[in-house]
């Protein structure tokens, strides 16, 4: 695999260099809400420009139906590149039309441009290659180089992730050989005890991965709404809290199969209502009310679940323990991401809303060895998938 070195090394000056970020940033209307993902691009970006590149970069935002959509347009990214960088990124108005290659033509030595979403293009989510490939085409020919450094991506076989590799010099950026680095760690004789906490809404969104972890961790500690699955599958009534009831039957078997190593809340904080402004009481998990819904891991829990983060050798956290956007269910993610904190641990971060907690609540981010900025792409790397966009890197053509 050639790296962001390797084609340094080579020399970029005046070299068109496409890169392949993830700039997928939360918004509120035009204002973005977490820019962790732009910041997390900038080194790889620097350097290229530094280096003397003519930088080209293209991502996507949301999930456009293949045709432009305002909402999901790049603008308000490329305006904050634009402030972090210290300098205009223009902003192509399509991604290979004739906005594209003027702006791209219109580039100086370590300039910076920002195309209009991939998404927008709906050969960039096909599933026939030659219509991938079509694009792939148009978007190489904007370019003398390939980067990947949109991490978050990487497991999707898209145009702009995949096809495009097989069609100009590839390299993998600076954020890419980072996560895969971190992530090998975690599957290759990590320290113990091997901790792993897990969060979000649903078991069957994270059951394989579950599945996976399990013969290798020493102990998985559940939250979220997956965890009222877990409670049911014990035999307790979870009132209105999320319930898969199709997933009982599977965790019970992994309860089964795995005796004490599948952690679960002992209280949990319940409300009345979906909202900031519902009544809310802490009870046992065992007492969850008719009516009430559960959304947020209890004081003792966050206690117990503590002692044994701070004793770890090894973290990797995926997934809120509540609905952390909402400050009366704040406090067990905000528990949990402090002992991992506080915890000597290696610890990695594992994406998407596990990242945005820790910064919405306000927690140092290098209390953590790794914030990752792809959930998804974790949770398939730690499956023991093929990412994609990594592999086609092994096989890349050479420059």
């Amino acid at each position: 695999m050639k790296t962001l070195d390797d084609l340094i090394a080579e020399g970029v000056t005046g070299r068109r260099v496409l890169v392949r970020a993830d700039l997928n940033v939360p918004l509120d209307g035009a204002t973005i809400t977490d820019d962790g993902r732009v910041r997390a691009s900038l080194p790889t970006i620097t350097r290229l420009a530094e280096a003397g590149a003519r930088v080209v970069v293209a991502a996507h935002l949301g999930r456009p139906k293949g045709a432009p959509e305002a909402k999901y347009s790049l603008a308000p990214v490329a305006a904050r590149l634009s402030e972090l960088l210290g300098r205009e990124v223009p902003l192509a108005a399509d991604l290979v039309g004739d906005s594209a290659k003027a702006t791209v033509a219109g580039l100086a030595d370590g300039g910076v441009a920002l195309l209009e979403n991939v998404r927008f293009d709906a050969r960039e989510t096909s599933k026939d290659a030659a219509e991938r490939g079509a694009l792939a085409d148009e978007l190489a020919a904007l370019a003398d180089a390939f980067v990947s450094d949109g991490f978050g991506v990487v497991h999707r076989k898209q145009a702009s992730v995949y096809d495009v590799a097989t069609r100009l010099p590839a390299y993998a950026g600076g954020l890419v050989l980072a996560e895969v680095e971190v992530l090998r760690r975690l599957t290759t004789d990590p320290a113990r005890p091997y901790v792993v906490a897990l969060g979000g809404s649903k078991v069957s969104d994270k059951l394989a991965v579950i599945e996976s972890l399990l013969p290798k961790v020493d102990a998985l500690l559940v939250g979220g709404g997956m965890c009222f699955t877990f409670l049911a599958a014990e035999g307790h009534g979870v009132g209105d809290s999320l319930l898969e009831a199709d997933m009982i039957d599977t965790c019970k078997r992994l309860l089964a199969e795995n005796p004490g190593k599948i952690a679960l809340p002992e209280d949990v904080v319940i409300a009345d209502d979906f909202s900031a402004e519902a009544n809310t009481s802490t009870v046992l998990a065992a007492q969850i009310r008719e009516g009430w819904k559960g959304l947020d891991i209890g004081p003792i829990t966050v206690e117990r679940y503590a002692d044994v983060l701070k004793a770890a050798g090894t973290v990797f956290w995926n997934g809120p323990m509540g609905v952390f956007e909402l400050a009366p269910f704040a406090e067990g993610t905000r528990g949990v991401a402090a002992a991992i904190v506080d915890s000597s641990a290696f610890s990695v971060v594992g994406g998407g809303d596990s990242a945005a907690a820790v910064r919405l609540l306000g927690l140092p981010e290098d209390g953590f060895s790794h914030i990752s900025t792809g959930g998804g792409a974790s949770l398939e790397f730690l499956e023991g998938k093929d990412l994609p966009g990594v592999t086609v890197l092994d096989t890349a053509r050479e420059g």
